[in-house]
């Protein structure tokens, strides 16, 4: 069973080495998955640009609705001058396109930039969420300390955010949880090498914060029927994710397509997608 009415809440589609060549594509094939709506995601100032672009470009498209984010991912947070800071909030006073703040949050993995530079960054843009009135879209790898330490703190002031592409433990989901966070699931769940664990804590996340997400083109899932000679990753794919999370959960597809997409709608004040 193929579900419907699906949201992914996140596919980068500013990538341009993956998507340059056939982006009008790749949405007719998430069309015709049943995709309903897809947030592009931000990752730096130029990028977050790039995703605002894509929405207005594809703004007559009637399925999927695109949406974007703005944000400076962690790897960014060097490049997190005034001015990148200010765009990105001017970005996102521009309601009927940006709903999001991020990505932004905390990778401590890869360390691209400094972590002080990287705490820094989180901060500022969970202040701009707090003014702006705009839910997070948020990253943490190797960083949950942290990450959870900076979120208690500006909780308080912040309408929601979403925890993208949780890959953690059962004390990091519940912490979340405790905060009143989303929590996205990609094809990492997919993946019998690294996501086995997630079987398992997928099932904890009540209904109303679960989201579904592919992170395209990244984290192809690895038991894909067909997997494409690029490994790429793209919206498409997002019902086979969708499936996975419903049977570890023991729910129908349509259900869980139902109340992730309900959640999603609620969290990025998404309207009239149907």
């Amino acid at each position: 069973m193929t579900p419907q009415g699906l949201i992914d809440i996140g596919a980068n589609l500013t990538n341009t080495k993956a998507f340059r060549d056939d982006l009008d594509a790749v949405l007719e094939r998430a069309a015709r998955a049943g995709v309903l709506a897809i947030l592009v995601t931000g990752t730096s100032a130029p990028a977050s640009r790039r995703a605002h672009e894509i929405v207005v470009d594809h703004r007559n498209l009637a399925s999927p609705r695109l949406f974007a984010t703005a944000g400076i991912h962690p790897h960014h947070a060097s490049s997190a001058s005034p001015e990148a800071l200010d765009e990105i909030h001017q970005l996102l006073a521009r309601p009927k396109y940006v709903v999001a703040v991020g990505e932004c949050g905390l990778d401590y993995n890869r360390d691209f930039s400094p972590r002080d530079r990287q705490r820094a960054c989180l901060e500022a843009q969970l202040e701009i969420a707090s003014l702006v009135q705009k839910p997070v879209f948020l990253h943490e790898r190797d960083a949950h300390e942290d990450f959870a330490r900076l979120l208690e703190r500006w909780r308080p002031k912040l309408v929601g955010g979403v925890v993208h592409c949780f890959t953690g433990t059962r004390a990091e989901l519940e912490r979340y949880l405790e905060l009143d966070l989303h929590i996205g699931i990609t094809g990492w769940i997919c993946d019998e090498r690294r996501g086995n664990h997630l079987r398992e804590l997928v099932r904890l996340v009540p209904e109303g914060r679960l989201l579904v997400e592919t992170d395209a083109p990244y984290l192809l899932p690895r038991d894909l029927p067909k997997r494409p000679r690029t490994g790429r990753n793209e919206p498409a794919f997002l019902a086979h994710i969708a499936r996975t999370i419903a049977a570890c959960r023991g729910e129908q597809p349509d259900r869980l397509a139902a109340h992730t997409t309900a959640a999603a709608s609620r969290l990025f004040q998404i309207a009239d997608l149907t």
